[in-house]
């Protein structure tokens, strides 16, 4: 990307929460990383990144995040062997959900090869209904940068 598409974020837009590697079993017949793979390895990471900065497990919480969307763009391909790092803003955070921008890079190149979003929107655990975000997990989410300030675009 010569031109800087303003709506993907650079290497340095982003916190970088997780790096994982590929598997052999990510690899489709066209010899790339398989685009479902992309979506695992975004969902590995933010919940990943949150049980580490929590110190806890998440599946424990009274309140759980499950995923209520995402989308993908696809702007370079990913092979195994490689290091994937994983990248995140936020774009909104309301009263029970929290929209997350990702970007995608193959380790120790500057290339945005995927860009997208992930909503987690928060639920009871037992009940299923929508709840509050959990303060700590709230707190841990507005350190990330915005997606406003990252692109300069209003999502």
């Amino acid at each position: 990307m010569s031109v800087r598409d303003s709506d993907v974020p650079q290497r340095q837009d982003v916190r970088l929460v997780a790096r994982m590697d590929t598997r052999w079993s990510d690899v489709d017949i066209y010899g790339h990383v398989n685009n479902v793979a992309y979506y695992a390895y975004v969902d590995s990471a933010v919940n990943g990144w949150l049980m580490s900065e929590i110190a806890a497990d998440l599946r424990r919480l009274d309140a759980i995040g499950i995923v209520a969307e995402t989308s993908c763009r696809y702007l370079a391909e990913i092979d195994f062997p490689a290091q994937v790092e994983i990248g995140l803003a936020t774009e909104r955070i309301g009263t029970s959900s929290v929209v997350y921008r990702f970007a995608i890079f193959a380790a120790g190149d500057d290339t945005v090869r995927a860009t997208g979003r992930f909503v987690h929107v928060y639920v009871d655990r037992d009940q299923r209904t929508p709840t509050a975000i959990p303060d700590r997990i709230r707190t841990i989410v507005s350190g990330l940068p915005r997606w406003e300030s990252v692109t300069g675009v209003s999502a």
